[in-house]
């Protein structure tokens, strides 16, 4: 592809992934994507998944998990619950208002664990960044996770789901995931004094290690790491992380930290010769739908953010 043949690529996709296109590739005026982004509600990936929703607020009956599911079934993960569909449609940049009164409904759910009550947040580092940023989007009131969240940071200044099990040092899924709410957090009330050094110790972890090494070899920490997936659900990888340290960069007013130079070009070098990028793999376990392409096939959304990352790293040199 050309340039103008890759741009016309991307634009041809659902309004979910379009609007994002006409924003941070194409510098369409505000006017131009925000009415793309409106139709996310009627049409395509939004409007589905708004279609199944549950009278009671919920989507498949559950809050993590599908109603009945079977936890010794051995079947991966399913992505069908209430949390999963919260997080896809708020990062599609559904309007929240569309969901009328989805938060005071899910305030009478439960989690599987403990049967806790939704938006008191669980013990899960992820599924508490997930729900204070849903919350946040939705209007509820998830300020105490907040504080949860700064209560439960580690010493080497990450996060680990594996608290509750004895871990002590961080895990780069949980961590990335972490400092995903808590910059939600900042960017929805303004109150960068809260969160900011909880902020910066979580990113410092991450940059101590290039986005991908393991401190004691300096090897990548996994095999997935340089698999730049969509939807990456809960899972690590560079691309997600660069994104990350993108947006609070600019929420910041800071410029790009030198340490990311290296995961960087690992990801530009995987931009193929028609300027897009492949997808890296697919995870297992049910959907509602897929929204992206399988393995080793050219992929709107991860060619999306690889192009929004080198953009903004490059007009920083």
């Amino acid at each position: 592809m050309t340039d103008a043949r890759l741009v016309d690529w991307l634009l041809d996709s659902d309004p979910a992934l379009r609007w994002q296109v006409e924003r941070d590739v194409v510098g369409a005026s505000e006017d131009v994507w925000q009415a793309t982004r409106a139709r996310i509600a009627t049409e395509g990936f939004g409007a589905e998944l708004l279609a199944r929703q549950d009278p009671d607020g919920q989507w498949a009956g559950g809050a993590f998990f599908p109603a009945g599911w079977d936890w010794d079934s051995g079947e991966p993960q399913p992505w069908t619950a209430t949390t999963w569909v919260l997080k896809d449609l708020r990062e599609w940049g559904l309007d929240a208002s569309v969901l009328g009164d989805t938060a005071d409904k899910l305030a009478a759910a439960r989690w599987e664990y403990d049967d806790l009550p939704y938006w008191g947040g669980e013990v899960d580092c992820c599924i508490n960044s997930w729900t204070l940023s849903n919350g946040l989007w939705l209007g509820a009131d998830v300020d105490g996770i907040v504080d949860w969240f700064l209560e439960h940071q580690l010493a080497d200044g990450g996060w680990n789901c594996e608290w509750v099990e004895g871990a002590t040092v961080s895990s780069y899924y949980s961590t990335l995931n972490a400092l995903i709410g808590l910059l939600d957090y900042q960017l929805a009330t303004g109150d960068a004094d809260r969160v900011g050094q909880a902020r910066r110790a979580g990113e410092e972890y991450l940059l101590r290690r290039d986005l991908f090494r393991r401190l004691s070899t300096g090897e990548p920490f996994n095999e997935h790491v340089f698999s730049l997936a969509h939807p990456r659900r809960a899972y690590y990888n560079v691309l997600a992380a660069a994104d990350y340290l993108r947006a609070a960069a600019l929420a910041d007013g800071t410029p790009p930290d030198q340490r990311m130079a290296e995961a960087i070009e690992r990801i530009r070098a995987q931009r193929q010769p028609d300027g897009s990028w492949l997808q890296g793999h697919r995870l297992a376990g049910q959907v509602w739908f897929h929204v992206d392409v399988p393995a080793g096939e050219p992929s709107r959304w991860v060619t999306l953010r690889a192009l929004r990352v080198l953009s903004w790293w490059d007009a920083s040199r």
